[in-house]
């Protein structure tokens, strides 16, 4: 058996990717995620670099990580600091982590041209950097930029640099394909000699890791190539997000090394956490608000899609016949699009795991059957609930006619109309009992003031809806092709007071206990907003276990 260090660094380098912009809060559920998927490191950010980072560092310091080790990520001191006064040392210590990993050129080439340092003054900077942190009492990770065209251009200053890095104490030193254009062999054919010529010079307590880019498509491979010739560790973003092309896409390094390589026993998540790379693949894309892609091995919904035909009836004999793996492995399954199955067995599984219980098994498969019915119904207008657990909780309550959740309020109307061209304003009328009431708010926008509206209509009868507010709203188009006529899915995070104490955690509730996900969908904007909202306030009473109160004279 072979552990194999995993580093995640979505939060960083996979947050560089255009058309991603992480919120703290953002930040921290991936991070929540990551930790309960087995991931050995993850990389938060580069504490100084801006405000949500340093706010990041200080927000996780609080959560309690059983599996994961949070790394922060910068750079050696400037060449014109003293290393206990360079800022990005200070910054990096003030993050508080264990491990902290630095970026230093490794590339005589890029020293010269483009830091316009000499490449002695270098050494010396990754040198004193290595020796200060440690110094302070941490790990220290060393990320070699651009080391593999580095090598090729002078071999000589690249084992340099990482016998300076080794002698220092670094614990890991990371070759960087930067520029993403090596080739397999390449990177296994270096990365061998340096693990031997490492081992060679005793440096016993270096080990080596890969940093991939995808530029020319071939970073997985590349990170395969690199543990094959003794790495230990490989870095990568989920879903290979990340600048240009991405970065190495871990939801597919893991299940090739862990699955494909059964002589040698590879380790990269803890037993039983692989068929989480599905679900863990669509929360991520919800959270970073991108569409995930369909055909991404392992986990995309085209993974194992078959059509008719001939494979279709292959696959009814042997599923091997056309699928490299078992889908379930990685938490996926086989559809076939003429007859696709069914998955009344999935649901059933999600009463078992969420208390929903039933008078026998007949009675349980055909509560299975009307929620997945009206799933794929309403999955074809657009829903996916892959990371909106507490709206899914909703429907299937409202489809099975649970008595156990009060029907707390009914929305009778909601208007909203632009004031002055900045303000919003919003008007509800609801009904409680056999009552309706109105009421009216300012926001600085529909979904603000939708919310704040609702909640002065409710407030008196459930005081409770004063524990949790609003955190986060993401908008995306689903059909971009019809303008401003497109579907859009709205999606609200919604959380307690940090002052609150939490009720017991409810079945459907996110991974967080402090707090949960609604959606809703619409080609009007301001009907999803308000749909999502509605199903937020109501989960929010459901959590409260709240009860109607008379209203008081």
């Amino acid at each position: 058996m072979r552990n194999i260090e995993i580093y995640d660094t979505t939060l960083r380098d996979g947050a560089q990717m255009r058309d991603i912009s992480f919120s703290v809060n953002d930040k921290l559920k991936i991070l929540e995620i990551l930790d309960d998927l087995g991931i050995t490191y993850v990389e938060g950010g580069w504490p100084g670099a801006n405000p949500k980072d340093i706010d990041f560092f200080t927000e996780a310091a609080k959560l309690k990580l059983t599996k994961t080790k949070l790394t922060a990520f910068g750079s050696t001191r400037k060449a014109n600091t003293k290393v206990n006064e360079d800022p990005i040392l200070q910054a990096l210590l003030r993050a508080e982590t264990q491990i902290i990993c630095i970026v230093a050129k490794s590339s005589a080439w890029q020293i010269e041209t483009t830091m316009k340092a000499s490449l002695e003054q270098n050494l010396a900077m990754l040198n004193e950097s290595i020796e200060y942190l440690r110094s302070e009492g941490r790990e220290v990770f060393v990320d070699a930029e651009h080391f593999f065209d580095g090598y090729k251009n002078n071999p000589e200053y690249a084992k340099q640099f990482i016998e300076t890095a080794a002698k220092a104490g670094a614990s890991r030193m990371i070759l960087c394909d930067t520029n993403g254009g090596s080739l397999p062999e390449d990177v296994y054919r270096i990365t061998q000699e340096m693990v031997v010529n490492n081992a060679a010079a005793g440096a016993s307590g270096m080990d080596f890791g890969i940093h991939a880019h995808n530029d020319s498509d071939l970073a997985v491979a590349n990170s395969i190539r690199a543990i094959r010739a003794g790495a230990i560790q490989v870095q990568g973003t989920i879903n290979g997000y990340g600048e240009r092309c991405g970065n190495a896409n871990l939801l597919s390094i893991i299940p090739n090394l862990e699955l494909k390589y059964g002589d040698d026993n590879l380790i990269c998540l803890p037993k039983g956490n692989l068929n989480k790379l599905t679900k863990v693949a669509k929360q991520i894309s919800e959270i970073a608000n991108m569409n995930l892609n369909q055909s991404q091995p392992f986990v995309g919904d085209r993974a194992f899609t078959h059509k008719g035909g001939l494979h279709a009836s292959a696959i009814a004999k042997d599923k091997t016949s056309y699928e490299h793996v078992d889908p379930a492995s990685v938490g996926n399954f086989t559809r076939v699009v003429v007859s696709e199955q069914s998955g009344v067995s999935n649901i059933l599984d999600w009463f078992n795991n969420n208390g929903f219980d039933f008078d026998s098994d007949s009675q349980a498969k055909e509560a299975a059957q009307k929620v997945l019915t009206k799933l794929k119904e309403l999955e074809h207008q657009g829903y996916s609930y892959e990371n909106a657990a507490a709206s899914f909780d909703l429907l299937v309550r409202r489809v099975l006619g649970d008595k156990a959740s009060p029907p707390f309020f009914e929305t009778i109307e909601s208007n909203v109309r632009i004031v002055n061209g900045e303000q919003t304003e919003a008007t509800v009328r609801v009904k409680i009992g056999d009552k309706q009431f109105h009421s009216a708010s300012l926001g600085n926008g529909p979904a603000n003031a939708m919310d704040q509206a609702l909640r002065k209509s409710l407030r008196e009868f459930y005081p409770e809806i004063n524990n949790f507010q609003l955190l986060d709203f993401k908008v995306r188009i689903l059909d971009s092709h019809l303008g401003t006529a497109s579907v859009t899915k709205v999606q609200v995070t919604t959380s307690y007071l940090p002052e609150q104490n939490l009720p017991e955690k409810l079945p459907g509730a996110s991974s967080r206990t402090d707090s949960w996900d609604t959606i809703g969908v619409s080609s009007n904007i301001v009907k999803a907003s308000w749909d999502a909202i509605v199903d937020s306030i109501v989960y929010g009473l459901i959590k409260e276990r709240a009860k109607i109160k008379e209203k008081q004279n």
